[in-house]
């Protein structure tokens, strides 16, 4: 928890860099996660595709080629030079690029006419920390270019840049937007993985709970309920973000992909149900966990208050038989002791067996 803290202090530490700037004013914000800044430059057409990994861009005029489509993948964010100098290849406007190296940005959709901007964020479980890792994705769209910025140090995309280098499925044949789907696409389906761990999680919690509960076991509950908040910040605004490319909210973005892009839409409606099922799980383990341990206390009572019920009357007894005074009919009584143990526990068993017989025991 200090380790998060630091890094939230560090946060807001360079925001506050930004205070007074003027708008566009590029300043990173966020972690420095991957150790060198990767630029990968895919060309394709529909005969084939061609693969560069860059260090710097150098001049821009390269990656300008007549009749090919291109897509650019930046992975790594603290390099503010090399992302101001992609925006000046490509025309980005500055408050784009603003965004981009602004780590904290919640998802959206921006329209700056000659580039359309979606910004995503990746969510991953850390089960043995128990904590979700969001990241920013940005992604940029415009006239037979897609440009993509990774935050984090995992490829995200290897998988799409595999099929499209490999030629399988529709990305060479269709436009920049189908591309711009599938990058969407990929970010979306790791929502599935890390909410199967939750459930697992939540399973194994309930379990506890209803077999030992302990003090424990709420505060994970506490915790996973907190790391479902930061899940439904990021799957939030992504409706909104994908309702508006399905609307052709983007010029960028044709008719042949909106399909696809209802369907993505779909897949977020049924990852936020699911949220929104397992928080209703998490909040029902805390009445789940206060109602076990009312049903113990209340068990730990009846069993205290039978012990003392059974006692009353022995306790009675001995109180007559110790108040010593000389004329008591049984005190010299040769049988004396006996006959009152033989009585407390003849009535000691008679109100065992009348509990029982009650459903009390």
């Amino acid at each position: 928890m200090a380790r998060r803290k630091r890094t939230s202090s560090s946060l807001f530490r360079k925001r506050a860099q930004k205070v007074g700037l003027p708008p566009g004013t590029l300043v990173h914000v966020g972690e420095k996660k991957t150790e060198k800044v990767v630029v990968r430059v895919v060309f394709y057409d529909a005969e084939g595709a061609e693969l560069r990994e860059l260090d710097s861009l150098g001049e821009c005029t390269w990656l300008e080629r007549e009749g090919l489509k291109a897509w650019i993948d930046v992975q790594g964010l603290h390099d503010v030079a090399l992302i101001e100098k992609i925006g000046q290849c490509f025309g980005l406007h500055a408050l784009l690029l603003e965004d981009v190296v602004d780590t904290n940005q919640r998802p959206k959709l921006e329209d700056y006419g000659t580039h359309t901007y979606v910004v995503l964020r990746n969510l991953k479980y850390d089960r043995p920390k128990g904590l979700v890792i969001s990241e920013q994705v940005s992604l940029a769209i415009s006239s037979g270019l897609v440009l993509s910025f990774q935050e984090g140090a995992e490829d995200l995309f290897s998988q799409v840049r595999e099929r499209l280098l490999a030629g399988k499925g529709k990305i060479r044949q269709m436009g920049p937007d189908y591309l711009l789907y599938c990058l969407i696409d990929n970010i979306v389906d790791n929502y599935f993985p890390l909410l199967e761990h939750m459930g697992e999680e939540l399973e194994e919690l309930e379990e506890a709970i209803l077999s030992s509960p302990a003090p424990q076991s709420v505060s994970q509950v506490h915790r996973l309920r907190r790391e479902m908040l930061t899940v439904r910040k990021a799957l939030f605004p992504l409706r909104e973000v994908l309702g508006g490319l399905v609307r052709g909210e983007s010029a960028h973005v044709g008719e042949a992909v909106r399909p696809f892009l209802r369907d993505v839409y779909d897949h977020t409606v049924e990852v936020m149900d699911t949220l929104e099922t397992y928080r209703d799980m998490a909040a029902a383990m805390i009445d789940v966990y206060l109602s076990s341990v009312n049903n113990r206390l209340n068990e730990i009572m009846k069993f205290l208050t039978m012990i003392s019920t059974i006692f009353i009357p022995l306790t009675f007894i001995a109180g007559i038989y110790g108040m010593n005074f000389e004329f008591m009919p049984e005190l010299k009584w040769q049988w004396g002791y006996p006959a009152a143990l033989g009585l407390m526990a003849a009535i000691s068993g008679f109100m065992l067996w009348y509990f029982k017989r009650k459903g009390w025991l």
